[in-house]
């Protein structure tokens, strides 16, 4: 029977490692080796390979997933990376596993972020093609119009990003507070898009990912997802 060879990528993703997007990065960036040789992106590997990241072998957990929900405070970065940042989400929450963020939500931003060891799922909820909803409060420096609401929700051309966002949901819930409801993920949507009609981001707080909500952890505060709400993200991005 010929052996099932899998993509570097995949690998990394599949063990819990990190999503197959960093592991591009690490993989571009030399610090992934097979048997001891940098590979080229794409490169396959087998069952037999010893796959290393900064000299350190790769190691197949066959422990459960984890998946946390986190109430990223104003401050905090979303990167693994923690020789870079130092305000990193990794030593912040200071888990005792490896886990990364699923997506990112900027420094200057707060609110629901999910952290796993599920590659698989990293890559699913990234995917535009699922149209996986992210929730967000957010407060302006200036009275809200109708004429705003209406812009925001009919899409916003992004010159600096060449891109037009996708039409929304948007509702004003103060005179300086809307609410919004994406399914794209461009870089500081938000913020470009208020900037752009000329109302600067005075405050936004993600309050909702996919079927995932939590109104009741404090800024800094982490929990495991429970049983239901795993089976409910994952059933939200099937294919």
């Amino acid at each position: 029977m010929e052996e099932q060879l899998k993509r570097i990528n995949k690998y990394l993703s599949e063990v819990g490692y990190c999503s197959r997007r960093e592991a591009d990065k690490l993989i571009e960036a030399g610090r992934v080796t097979i048997n001891g040789v940098v590979p080229e992106m794409g490169t396959k590997i087998s069952q037999n390979d010893v796959v290393e990241v900064d000299g350190k072998p790769v190691v197949n957990s066959k422990d459960p997933f984890v998946y946390l929900a986190f109430n990223k405070p104003v401050g905090i970065v979303c990167t693994t990376d923690t020789s870079v940042e130092k305000d990193n989400i990794i030593d912040f929450i200071k888990y005792p596993k490896r886990i990364f963020p699923i997506g990112r939500l900027d420094k200057p931003s707060e609110g629901l972020i999910l952290l796993t060891d599920d590659g698989d799922i990293v890559n699913k909820i990234l995917r535009a093609s699922n149209n996986h909803e992210k929730e967000y409060i957010v407060s302006v420096d200036k009275p809200i119009s109708q004429t705003f609401i209406q812009r925001m929700a009919g899409g916003i051309p992004l010159e600096e990003l060449g891109k037009t966002t996708k039409s929304c949901k948007v509702e004003k819930l103060s005179t300086f507070e809307f609410k919004i409801i994406l399914s794209q993920g461009l870089n500081r949507q938000i913020r470009r898009m208020c900037e752009e009609v000329g109302y600067p981001v005075a405050r936004l707080v993600r309050v909702r990912i996919g079927p995932i909500v939590d109104r009741h952890l404090l800024p800094g505060q982490w929990r495991h997802l429970t049983n239901a709400e795993v089976k409910l993200l994952i059933e939200s991005v099937a294919q």
